[in-house]
């Protein structure tokens, strides 16, 4: 099978590379350019584990082309740190938060929460689980995940967090 020239950004950094025109961006970014925190899940777009952005929007990218991603700038989950390792606000979050458990959702509800956050630095709860209702989590229940995303929002918004009363 013939196989065409990409080019594009990958956490900021320029990568080129020869794919098939069936390539899944998830599959290229995991085996070709070995980023292995985006996680295969569903494999049909409906978990969110896959999720990564491209050109500024949270994508699924199970469901996206890698030849559809010619010429774009790609966030992983790799490119959410700092460049000297520090945890995103996001990622801190998670951590103080136990917005995790097993761990297989986390990379994708995280790219997804940073970017809500852009988007909205200071969103409500209800406004928080529509914006993570495209990923899904079979362990927690969503609370500490929402819990998590405040917390970054607090650090973010230079507030304190404070926890709502259950």
């Amino acid at each position: 099978m013939a196989k065409t020239l990409i080019e594009l950004t990958i956490n900021g950094e320029q990568a080129e590379a020869l794919v098939e025109s069936r390539t899944l961006l998830i599959h290229f970014l995991r085996e070709q350019m070995n980023l292995t925190g985006a996680h295969i899940g569903c494999d049909t777009g409906h978990c969110g584990a896959c999720t990564v952005e491209i050109d500024g929007m949270s994508v699924k990218s199970c469901m996206t082309f890698a030849v559809q991603a010619a010429g774009a700038q790609i966030t992983t989950i790799e490119g959410i740190a700092g460049a000297d390792g520090t945890l995103s606000a996001v990622q801190e979050g998670f951590r103080m938060m136990h917005g995790l458990q097993c761990g297989y959702c986390t990379p994708g509800m995280i790219l997804r929460a940073h970017r809500l956050l852009l988007e909205n630095p200071a969103p409500t709860e209800s406004e928080i689980r529509y914006g993570i209702a495209g990923n899904l989590c079979r362990c927690t229940g969503y609370v500490n995940i929402v819990k998590a995303i405040q917390y970054a929002a607090a650090k973010i918004n230079g507030t304190p967090f404070q926890e709502a009363a259950e």
